[in-house]
């Protein structure tokens, strides 16, 4: 459970009632006064509960002893099964690290749906509802013994891995599965490919760490659910900033059905720590995820601070009523996470009314500077409608022609898909659609 809940320690409110209801043959059981805390393999966190010190080496020292134990005692010709559950990258790392250290080939992971969406620890916080289940075959060589001597080639694993991926995804879609169920049934496959050796080297040598395997896992995913997300459309007109978002809403859908809005708390999983609940406004994810993803679609979230807010181990995908001011302003990218919050508490036609009135640069007479990229100019015509801006919108599509530019409304449509049911960000989009056909374009 890396650090989600510390079971054993919660167990002793158990044991002291089990010592007193069971009967006497089983005392030896509880000779103890409380439950054994320290071969527990977890990464403790410091509370009141535990002064412990396990940290992620312990964590993947012990794992590693159990899944080699695992492989130890199953049938050459066996399957093992790991059920996992988790979004940070962190604690995937971990126990796919030990798995592969063990002796395992990585053969396949599938979700699970596993829990209750309306268990105490979800209520009000963004739940995994799946479990994955990583299945695991010995990696063993004729002498049934745990293979030491198998090389792979960098290059050859580099080549198969994109081709995997692309096999693996569009069948996922088939089966339901979307966003990150997808991504960690993805782990599987591409694992496969590289738990198969012992050790995988590069061309002088080096050994390749799976860490920076799951970089490149990452990336070709990222690509691969890129060509899904925009089918027909030519991808590469698109902006970085259009890709990651997108990528970053299709990421999220899965935990968001039935009208929930993602207007939310996005950081709650089974890894949240004490004290990070709270309202936050957008699309949250983990940010070691959001790094990996934008890094696999050649974006950098340093450069794209109107877009995507860092704070701690979250990364937060911005809802487009906070970009008002950076999009509609002289603040650029300089507008500040303090003037972006200040700007989301104002109405969307106050906040137009403000910035014609600091002399910004536009006006309901000229419409709006088109902004940089296509996401940009989206932005911009969902904040017009938003604001009953209707002849400032026409001219934004008309007159400056954003509207002529048929990225523009490819982009619409999808992120339209991807946008929740029931938030402002749906509805804005849905509406600039639906003007297409009644301004001739």
């Amino acid at each position: 459970y890396y650090d989600a809940v510390p079971y054993a320690h919660l167990s002793d409110f158990f044991y002291v009632w089990l010592r007193r209801a069971l009967p006497s043959d089983w005392s030896p059981l509880f000779a103890a006064e409380a439950v054994p805390k320290e071969a527990e393999i977890v990464v403790d966190r410091p509370h009141y509960l535990s002064k412990s010190n396990k940290d992620i080496a312990f964590y993947e020292r012990e794992l590693t002893k159990a899944f080699k134990e695992a492989r130890r005692v199953v049938a050459p010709g066996g399957i093992g099964t790991i059920v996992f559950a988790s979004k940070t990258t962190a604690s995937w790392e971990a126990i796919l690290k030990a798995v592969i250290d063990a002796g395992w080939i990585i053969t396949g992971s599938w979700p699970i749906d596993t829990e209750r969406e309306g268990r105490m620890a979800a209520i009000g916080q963004a739940r995994l509802a799946s479990s994955v289940h990583i299945v695991c075959r010995p990696r063993e060589n004729s002498a049934s013994l745990v293979g030491t001597d198998d090389i792979g080639d960098w290059r050859d694993v580099l080549q198969e891995l994109p081709r995997r991926i692309h096999e693996w995804m569009p069948r996922l879609a088939q089966e339901g599965v979307v966003g990150a169920d997808a991504i960690f049934s993805c782990l599987g496959p591409a694992l496969e490919i590289f738990s198969r050796y012992s050790r995988v080297e590069k061309p002088n040598g080096d050994q390749v760490m799976l860490k920076e395997y799951l970089e490149h896992v990452w990336a070709a995913v990222s690509k691969e659910a890129i060509s899904m997300i925009f089918a027909g459309a030519d991808t590469t007109g698109f902006e970085g900033d259009a890709r990651l978002t997108a990528m970053w809403l299709w990421t999220l859908s899965p935990g968001l059905s039935n009208g929930e809005s993602a207007n939310e708390d996005e950081t709650g999983d089974s890894d949240e720590k004490p004290g990070q609940a709270g309202k936050l406004t957008g699309f949250a994810l983990e940010y070691d995820a959001a790094r990996k993803i934008a890094q696999g679609l050649g974006a950098h979230l340093e450069l794209l601070a109107n877009l995507v807010e860092v704070k701690g181990d979250t990364a937060r995908l911005l809802p487009v009523a906070e970009r008002t001011k950076a999009l509609f302003g002289k603040e650029g990218t300089e507008s500040s996470a303090t003037k972006r919050k200040q700007s989301a508490q104002l109405s969307l036609p106050g906040l137009l009314e403000e910035l014609e009135q600091e002399d910004s640069g536009w006006s309901l007479q000229n419409a709006a500077k088109p902004g940089s990229t296509t996401l940009d100019r989206l932005h911009q015509a969902m904040i017009l409608f938003a604001a009953g801006r209707g002849e400032g919108l026409r001219r934004f599509l008309v007159d400056d022609g954003v509207g002529k530019d048929q990225k523009f409304w490819s982009l619409a449509q999808s992120l339209c898909a991807l946008y929740p049911s029931g938030t402002d960000e749906r509805r804005w989009s849905e509406g600039v659609l639906a003007r297409k056909k009644g301004l001739g374009l």
